[in-house]
């Protein structure tokens, strides 16, 4: 039986900033210019452990606390935004023969994979593509764990691009 060949019109691009990240985004834009796809780039920032917040939390009292984050938060998110928008840029003018089309950066700050999965679905995407970097003793037998939990959790194709 042959089935029918997907379409592929919106592409999630999970980044964590890393090199491998970067390689990652090239089979995404490959893929987008292959399909005539849109990409949608997410950046998530995890939340301090609940130690730390222990510690800034006696540290700063709840109100300074939340007073800091909000100010930090907002700096943080626009350099990644910023430092997104200047790799799709250098991108860009690598590959001007691919034509990519970037409809969205979104940097948040979260679970990286409840936040990757979320908008898998909230983007409406046809394809998650993100980097592994597998870490620790087992690097080169097993993935990176969000890579490997969203591999496993996602109603969604996953490409997960290995380093090279």
């Amino acid at each position: 039986m042959i089935s029918k060949i997907p379409e592929i019109n919106r592409i999630l691009y999970a980044t964590d900033l890393s090199e491998n990240a970067r390689y990652a985004f090239g089979y995404a834009a490959g893929l987008a210019n292959c399909y005539g796809a849109r990409i949608t780039i997410l950046h998530v920032l995890e939340e301090p452990s609940p130690n730390t917040l222990l510690i800034l939390h006696a540290w700063s009292g709840q109100q300074g606390w939340e007073e800091i984050k909000q100010r930090k938060q907002g700096r943080v998110v626009q350099e990644i935004r910023d430092r997104i928008e200047g790799f799709c840029e250098e991108m860009r003018s690598k590959l001007p023969e691919c034509p990519f089309m970037v409809d969205d950066i979104l940097v948040e700050t979260g679970h990286p994979v409840e936040r990757i999965l979320h908008h898998s679905d909230h983007t409406q995407c046809d394809l998650v593509v993100m980097g592994s970097r597998g870490h620790g003793l087992l690097k080169d037998v097993v993935m990176g764990s969000t890579s490997q939990r969203v591999l496993r959790r996602s109603p969604k194709p996953v490409l997960v691009i290995p380093l090279p």
